[in-house]
């Protein structure tokens, strides 16, 4: 049975609005350090370190937005619920963001002078990079809850279009600041600003009039607090465990590294977490759609529909994850024309594409918890996690600095792949364990993994920088294909549309 047609269209919205996201941040890197040195970058990262631990503070309203959207809207007259719920979340939300901006305004001076170590850039530019960091947080931060109302909605291409446009406008502009007006970290963040005000004004107006009417204007309901607040409360918990697993490396490696040291690490954490841009679409389109099959009890078309997407996802990851992790020292090569980024990136950048992979492919089995409304795995896994590997990740930063801490990314991951998996398919999908295993990802990743070690072994010494770029990309490829080949659903699929196609034209 073939994913109905609203799930792959807003499938490809997501990788539209992801794919342009990921190719716009990547491309502007090297444009970013040109114009203000890789010091100024390192505080760029430690603007994306912050945005991911802000999420704490989102108490899980935007998941619960999502989910509640979703739930609402296979229902009749619910358009003043819907308004209602949202109010009440808004009203929740946005005192926060401005407990956001405070808060780092106040803790900028700690931060500039004792906290990062600094040669290049002085203390007051370093503070005052720091201020207009939480004001642009401030206004980013309630992105991801206008966001998840409208995912909820399944107005993904509306989204998407948003994003794509908002982000070029970003990118974009802020080159153009650093080129035309100043090429410092200051002009950086004072256009960040500027578009994350646009952009969540943009997102919170489309959302409110694509609400279906109410009939009377939205009010602030304590009892939609009361009804949401055991999930929100347990979306909370996983996300705050969760930060502290993805983000303590970082934190800690901003303090015992230096500034430009640590802006070599976000170089590659950024090209990593890219990875995540070919999860993400697939989990925002199916999370709604397994909470609307789990509303209606139809348990036969929710196995299928799982076992596609997982399988989907495995073709989508695992080769270029793969790939990346083989040939980083010439991917940074290619990128970056400069042997000093290899040098100091190329082996963390492989462990940190390792671990990130197994994190993707963790997100759909995530995404059928949430649809259920079971958070306590999610939340147990994740303490225990904190409690075993928080002590591993300061003692692996502290001696090994940026490997060690991409190493226990790595055996994080590996946990949740073979322990938290095991328990969820018992629960929700009672049999199906085994077929993930080797059906969803096993045939893809021995088919992937196959193609690209002959690519590396085969791999000729001394190629020039176009014929090195060939090579990896002639790899990729057939890597996807091999991938796409041995997942069995995905290739029922291409076989029949091929027997369409062939039919229609009369081959």
């Amino acid at each position: 049975m073939e994913i109905v047609s609203p799930v792959k269209r807003n499938i490809l919205a997501n990788f539209a609005g992801n794919g342009w996201t990921a190719l716009m941040g990547l491309a502007f890197i090297p444009l970013y350090i040109h114009f203000m040195g890789i010091e100024a970058y390192g505080l760029v990262g430690l603007y994306a370190t912050l945005l991911v631990l802000v999420a704490l503070l989102d108490m899980g309203l935007s998941s619960t937005l999502n989910r509640e959207m979703a739930r609402l809207s296979v229902h009749e007259d619910s358009g003043r619920e819907m308004r209602d719920l949202l109010r009440t979340l808004e009203v929740v939300f946005w005192p926060t963001a401005v407990l956001i901006a405070i808060a780092v305004f106040l803790l900028a001076p700690f931060i500039a002078n004792d906290w990062l170590q600094s040669s290049a850039l002085p203390p007051a530019t370093t503070q005052q990079a720091i201020v207009l960091m939480g004001a642009a947080m401030a206004l980013q931060w309630p992105f991801g809850f206008y966001s998840g109302g409208l995912l909820g909605l399944q107005r993904h291409v509306l989204l998407n279009g948003i994003v794509i446009v908002m982000t070029t406008v970003r990118h974009g502009g802020a080159v153009l600041v650093l080129w035309l007006v100043s090429p410092t970290i200051t002009a950086f963040f004072t256009w960040q600003i500027a578009g994350a005000a646009l952009q969540t004004a943009v997102l919170a107006l489309l959302l409110w009039r694509s609400l279906p009417a109410g009939g009377a204007p939205a009010r602030f309901q304590t009892h939609a607090i009361r009804r949401i607040w055991r999930f929100a409360a347990g979306v909370s918990g996983i996300t705050v465990l969760a930060v502290i697993l993805t983000q303590l490396d970082k934190i800690l490696l901003s303090r015992l590294l230096t500034l430009e040291m640590f802006g070599y690490y976000t170089l590659a954490g950024v090209v990593a977490m890219s990875l995540l841009r070919l999860a993400s679409p697939v989990f925002l389109a199916l999370y709604p759609r397994f909470s609307e099959l789990v509303a209606r009890g139809e348990q036969l078309e929710l196995r299928q529909l799982y076992h596609r997407s997982c399988q989907l996802l495995s073709v989508l990851i695992l080769p270029a994850a793969l790939v990346i992790a083989l040939f980083s020292g010439e991917i940074l090569l290619l990128w970056t024309q400069n042997a000093s980024t290899v040098q100091h990136t190329a082996l963390v950048l492989s462990l940190l594409v390792i671990g990130t992979a197994l994190n993707g492919l963790m997100h759909l089995p995530y995404a059928l918890q949430l649809a259920y409304g079971w958070t306590r795995l999610t939340l147990y896994s994740n303490a225990v996690a904190a409690v075993v590997l928080v002590p591993m990740i300061f003692f692996a930063t502290s001696h090994y600095g940026a490997v060690g801490a991409a190493a226990v990314w790595v055996l994080l991951n590996s946990g949740y792949v073979l322990a938290s998996l095991q328990i969820m398919h018992t629960r929700l999908l009672p049999g199906e364990k085994w077929r993930w295993y080797l059906e969803d990802v096993g045939l893809p990743l021995a088919a992937t993994l196959t193609i690209a070690l002959v690519g590396r072994w085969a791999f000729p010494a001394g190629m020039t920088m176009l014929g090195v770029f060939f090579w990896v990309g002639v790899t990729g490829v057939l890597a996807l294909l091999a991938a796409a080949l041995a997942a069995p659903q995905v290739r029922r699929t291409i076989i029949e549309r091929v027997g369409r196609r062939s039919l229609q034209y009369g081959c």
